[in-house]
């Protein structure tokens, strides 16, 4: 199982200043940071666009900006997201899209490719498609705003993800995002995930490092 990984995610950063987020998370030996984009239809709420992703990069060209779509029709947007910089786009599993053709288009782009769940969704919707990807993100909590409390009803799933990525030697990491903490963070550390988006349980703690240090020995 890859070493853990701690993202940052810059919905809970200071909107105003999401530079400082991504800077913040870079300085602590973070190499990643985890944008979400929301669109008002899949899921309830709105967020950034592909500017936003452009300016991080203008900002930070080495960092790797995890970009997760959630939106009613990804397909229409990755050669956005892929022009403004995203190093990784996942996109959904649950809009009416040729998912396998999304991915192909991601990587044709230029980018790694990613591929998520909603907490309701059996892995077996991923399956078809696990050898096709370089990330997939199991959401435990449902996706539209940040603070929400954990669902560990999704543990059973990422174990499941993470066997198949086991038995077919398969290189996928295994993200897991919504309400991670110091508490649930290493449950799904057992569970077989190695990739942990967190936003208020990072940049809303005291001390992010001592976050960042406290994963990094899960």
């Amino acid at each position: 199982m890859p070493a853990p990984l701690l993202v940052p995610s810059l919905l809970a950063s200071d909107h105003a200043d999401l530079a400082a987020g991504a800077r913040l998370a870079g300085s602590l030996g973070l190499p990643w940071v985890h944008v979400d984009i929301m669109d008002g239809h899949f899921v309830p709420n709105l967020t950034f666009g592909p500017q936003t992703v452009a300016a991080l990069r203008r900002r930070d060209a080495a960092q790797f900006l995890d970009v997760h779509l959630m939106l009613d029709a990804p397909q229409k947007f990755i050669e956005a997201f892929a022009k403004a910089g995203a190093s990784l786009i996942t996109v959904h599993t649950e809009p009416p899209h040729d998912i396998a053709a999304t991915l192909a288009r991601v990587r044709a782009l230029g980018c790694q490719c990613g591929l998520a769940l909603n907490p309701g969704t059996p892995a077996e919707a991923a399956e078809p498609f696990l050898a096709q990807v370089d990330l997939v993100l199991a959401m435990t909590v449902q996706p539209g705003f940040g603070g929400q409390s954990f669902r560990r009803d999704v543990l059973p799933k990422i174990s499941q993800l993470a066997a198949w990525r086991r038995e077919r030697g398969l290189k996928f990491r295994l993200e897991v995002d919504g309400g991670v903490d110091l508490v649930t963070g290493p449950e799904c550390r057992a569970a077989g995930a190695d990739t942990f988006v967190m936003g208020t349980a990072f940049f809303g703690a005291k001390d992010p490092a001592a976050v960042a240090r406290a994963t990094a020995a899960w």
